[in-house]
């Protein structure tokens, strides 16, 4: 779900919501470092976001709370994730993956993963190179902005 959402951003401003990488996966495309953080959550470690999202139960993660706070986001990003919810919230996982699987982006990795280039995803979709090319810089701007900040004491 998180991969529509970081999609569907992508399309529309340029930028996703997460900034994480997309990858595509046997059952669909999905978020790498988030997929990571659920599936080797350890139960002897309480990682921050803990008090947000529930311990993996199969293939389901919940919220915590009913009410998170969500003030790192903004309006847009609050209505996109609304919005892929009521589209495919109420969806089997396999339903999810086989819509996932007609993305012109997901490409079958044959077991593993396999990257996907957001720059795929917005051809797939019309942009034209140069609204391709001036994502792909502002990203390495936020991403090298993001490297030269001093870390949290």
């Amino acid at each position: 779900m998180l991969y529509f959402a970081d999609r569907q951003s992508l399309i529309e401003t340029g930028q996703p919501i997460t900034g994480d990488q997309m990858v595509s996966m046997p059952h669909g495309p999905v978020l790498s470092e988030i997929y990571d953080l659920i599936n080797w959550w350890k139960p002897d470690e309480q990682p921050i976001w803990s008090n947000y999202i529930s311990e993996k139960n199969g293939y389901d993660v919940l919220l915590s709370r009913k009410s998170p706070d969500h003030d790192e986001l903004s309006q847009y990003e609050l209505t996109v994730l609304d919005q892929i919810d009521h589209k495919y919230g109420h969806l089997s996982r396999w339903e999810v993956r086989d819509i996932s699987h007609r993305l012109p982006e997901w490409k079958d990795p044959q077991g593993s993963s396999r990257p996907i280039d957001p720059a795929d995803i917005l051809r797939a979709v019309g942009k034209r190179e140069e609204e391709i090319e001036r994502v792909a810089a502002d990203a390495e701007e936020l991403w090298l902005l993001k490297t030269l900040q001093p870390a949290n004491p």
